[in-house]
């Protein structure tokens, strides 16, 4: 028994050792170097924001059963400061180094991406849209009110990761320096500034960055001693035009996409299997790293999708599920991307490959009922005067709704133009719809009628549908940006309530069932269950807002499509009862709702 007791100390305590032996991860000209042998990075990339934390394991193992040997994470800046020098790395599912701590039990090694600015089809590319309250800053650039937030996040992230560095004994190898800086701009000063952050506060591993295969988004994107990473590497000139751009460090493919992204109103992206497999065989046949962008791709719950827009007009928003056609869908099953990718890494790894894991339980719920309950009209906060219309930001609100109201004076009818509305928008005289406004493709005109109200009342309410977080227009603001006019005439003298429709809010509605409801309407039910899992809410029957269960926002919804099923996991569910609140902007009258199994 002696013995026996002295052998199992020995071996927790070795197995202590194990877990915190350093590494040391460098670069050859050519290659990634792992203790001095060459390594192929065969990564696979998802986000902590957008899993539920009691699936991380499962959806790490899943990477780690198709294969992959290295997990990419985005930690997203706006996630963990939701308020200005509120840093918050434990709530939900916002503890990264938990996250990776996790990689690391599952021997994974991780790619870290901390930004500041990630892109990722998320709110404002990851970064706070407070910066947007500061009337003329510029981001991504040497602007000091930018660099000054930036100083603190870094220092705040350092703090959380720093012991899980290769060199410290954990998981971390590899940091990237922002994110697709060339598609952006060419401050080097800034880029440069940057990695010195990082370094000034002790992340000593090997840095990279990520750009388009281009020559001139590698020269403005990439920073002296990093690895060039291509978004994405599949052909002998890709990795050509790296090797130029600095023939002394390795390069590898940072995204290579087995999906694509959605917005509403298109149908989903759906790459062929085929197309994987050729640019996965080529990266092999090479024995060239790369990282599949994303293996799995989760959920933009609450307010978080972003958007896109090429021009100053053009806006298209992306739908809550981040789904993206992964190898592992949004409820984190295996797919056939999943299966071909698995077979083709282990024909050349020629190693067995773990058991791919148990998929988590699934459920239908019955059809319930969604009776009206209250509107957002009965809801309202108190006013804010202002004698010009002000945006959301400037107002302190990120996210959500907002109305403005004023009297008429002088023109009372005719043409009204709005500029600019960011995003969808109601315009109502007197309490009653004249029409809706939406931002895409610059029709911000609408033909007032007259009254017969002495002081006809205007009211314009607006939703933030997702800062744009990609390219040069990503200064975003929201609500009504800069003024109203009424044919030619600038309205002033504007009360502006914020509706951001948060927790506090939601919690503070009371029903008013019997009056009134019209133009924003909220929408109450509930369902039960004898044991939780996860489910998809139909909202096929609903017309365009947000739904949130026992008081979780899973985010938007919109009868434009392709999503008209919302992911609800098993962890925002209860035993018994459980409360279904709806916010629809034009839907008045009671309706249903199902549980189904599947995104479609």
């Amino acid at each position: 028994m002696k013995y026996f007791f002295s052998f199992f100390l020995f071996y927790i305590f070795a197995g202590i050792a194990n877990s915190q032996q350093k590494h040391d991860f460098s670069f050859s000209k050519n290659d990634f170097m792992l203790d001095g042998k060459p390594f192929q990075l065969i990564s696979g990339e998802m986000h902590p924001a957008r899993i539920p934390k009691i699936y991380w394991r499962h959806r790490i193992q899943m990477a780690k059963a198709m294969g992959c040997n290295t997990i990419a994470a985005y930690l997203f800046w706006n996630y963990v400061e939701e308020k200005e020098g509120v840093y918050d790395f434990k709530s939900e599912n916002r503890d990264i180094a938990e996250f990776v701590k996790i990689c690391q039990d599952e021997g994974m090694w991780v790619l870290f991406r901390p930004g500041p600015y990630v892109c990722a089809e998320w709110d404002f590319g990851g970064l706070p849209p407070y910066l947007l309250s500061i009337p003329d800053i510029k981001i991504r650039c040497m602007d000091p009110r930018y660099m000054a937030s930036v100083t603190k996040y870094v220092s705040e992230v350092s703090n959380q990761i720093r012991p899980l560095l290769c060199s410290n004994g954990g998981p971390i190898i590899m940091v990237q320096v922002e994110n697709e800086y060339g598609s952006y701009g060419n401050d080097k000063d800034y880029m440069n500034a940057i990695q010195k952050l990082w370094i000034d506060n002790g992340i000593n591993v090997p840095f990279y960055t990520a750009d388009g295969p281009a020559s001139f988004l590698l020269e403005a994107g990439t920073v002296e001693g990093a690895a060039i990473g291509l978004d994405s590497g599949s052909s002998d000139a890709d990795f050509d035009r790296a090797a130029k751009q600095n023939p002394n460090v390795p390069s590898f493919s940072a995204e290579t996409y087995p999906g694509w992204l959605t917005h509403w109103n298109e149908k989903y992206q759906k790459p062929a299997v085929e197309d994987i497999v050729k640019q996965v065989s080529y990266l092999m046949d090479h024995k060239k790293s790369f990282n599949l962008y994303v293996i799995h791709g989760g959920t933009n719950f609450g307010f978080n999708a972003g958007a896109n827009s090429s021009n100053r007009t053009q806006f298209q928003p992306d739908i809550t599920s981040y789904d993206y056609d992964a190898p592992i869908n949004e409820r984190g099953e295996p797919t056939t991307k999943y299966m071909a990718l698995r077979n083709l890494i282990a024909k050349y790894n020629k190693k067995k490959l773990p058991k791919i894991p148990e998929p988590t339980a699934v459920t239908e719920v019955p059809e319930f009922e969604m009776k009206p309950f209250t509107s957002v009209w009965n809801e309202l906060p108190a006013g804010i005067k202002s004698t010009q219309v002000k945006s959301m930001e400037s107002m302190g609100q990120y996210a959500g709704f907002i109305l403005y109201r004023t009297k008429l004076i002088g023109r009372k009818s005719g043409e009204l133009v709005i500029n600019e509305p960011h995003d969808y928008a109601k315009v109502l005289l007197n309490g009653k719809l004249v029409d809706t406004i939406y931002r895409d493709g610059g029709k911000w005109t609408v033909k007032l009628p007259e009254s017969d109200v002495k002081d006809p009342v205007l009211e314009i309410l607006v939703e933030n549908m997702g800062h744009i977080n990609f390219g040069q227009f990503v200064i975003d603001r929201k609500g009504i940006t800069d003024r109203v006019t009424l044919e030619g005439m600038t309205l002033f003298n504007w009360e502006i309530f914020n509706l951001p429709m948060n927790d506090q809010y939601i919690q503070s509605l009371k029903s008013h069932e019997n009056s009134d409801l019209h133009d924003g309407v909220f929408f109450k039910g509930s369902f039960k269950l004898k044991l939780t899992a996860d489910t998809y809410l139909d909202l096929s029957k609903f017309k365009k807002g947000v739904i949130w269960v026992n008081g979780h926002n899973l985010g938007r919804f919109w009868n434009v499509g392709p999503q008209f099923r919302l992911y609800c996991p098993a962890n925002w569910l209860k035993k018994g009862e459980n409360e279904v609140l709806v916010f629809d902007w034009h839907q008045k009258s009671a309706s249903s709702i199902k549980g189904v199994k599947t995104l479609e």
